[in-house]
């Protein structure tokens, strides 16, 4: 099937998310912010085209990120403006045209050399020519992308919340022993522990990370910064 005009799937794609993004937040008084979240992200994601329209995961994926996902799909319209503020954030075309997703080479990230994904926007992929960080983008941060479509509002409620208990119980564990730097159980407890990064790990054949391992032993420096 060959590619509809990006300008064409673009408004088509606006117009539908916009229309679903209103109705699902009409019964809160929401339904010009609904129809402006979610018409932003199909406009964006329908012109660059990260939809696969021949399969049902790729309608289920635009309907989910205009309805039940639009929190997270507003921390992506967040994420795709000040990855540009930053200068060019190296737009990944090969793993994004209808993989559901927009990833950045580059681009906003929290952590330097760890990728990062909010709603359907994965910045900080690396170099992606390589094969460890294509598999990283597609199973690990790909796996975040739809575990923020099916969980929806839940997923940051639970995400932020085992953040802020993880730094609570990691700082307990380092005041009993205080052998090594405060963030080494803090970044164990409020961040490896997460059940949604577990099951991203081990989605991608990777847990218990390496990095997890060396600080559980103490023979990585919290100042050392690696990929995992």
């Amino acid at each position: 099937m060959a590619r509809w005009p990006a300008a064409v799937e673009g408004v088509a794609a606006g117009a539908g998310g916009a229309a679903l993004g209103a109705l699902v937040l009409s019964p809160f008084g929401l339904a010009p912010v609904g129809a402006i979240v979610a018409g932003a992200n199909g406009v964006v994601s329908g012109w660059r085209g990260i939809y696969d329209w021949r399969r049902p995961s790729g309608w289920f994926g635009a309907v989910l990120d205009s309805t039940w996902g639009l929190v997270g799909i507003t921390g992506s319209l967040a994420i795709h403006m000040l990855s540009r503020v930053r200068g060019n954030p190296g737009y990944a075309a090969a793993l994004s045209t209808r993989q559901g997703r927009h990833v950045y080479r580059d681009g906003f990230s929290l952590r330097p050399r760890f990728a990062f994904c909010v709603g359907n926007t994965i910045t900080g992929a690396g170099d992606v020519a390589t094969e460890r960080r294509r598999e990283l983008v597609e199973r690990h941060e790909g796996l975040h992308v739809w575990q923020q479509r099916w969980f929806g509002p839940v997923f940051p409620i639970v995400y932020g919340g085992w953040f802020v208990g993880g730094v609570i119980t990691g700082s307990y564990v380092w005041v009993r022993h205080r052998d090594t730097s405060w963030v080494v159980p803090v970044e164990r407890h409020a961040y490896y522990y997460n059940p949604f990064e577990r099951w991203a790990y081990a989605a991608d054949d990777n847990w218990p990370p390496g990095r997890m391992v060396r600080l559980r032993s103490g023979r990585l420096s919290p100042s050392r910064r690696e990929a995992e």
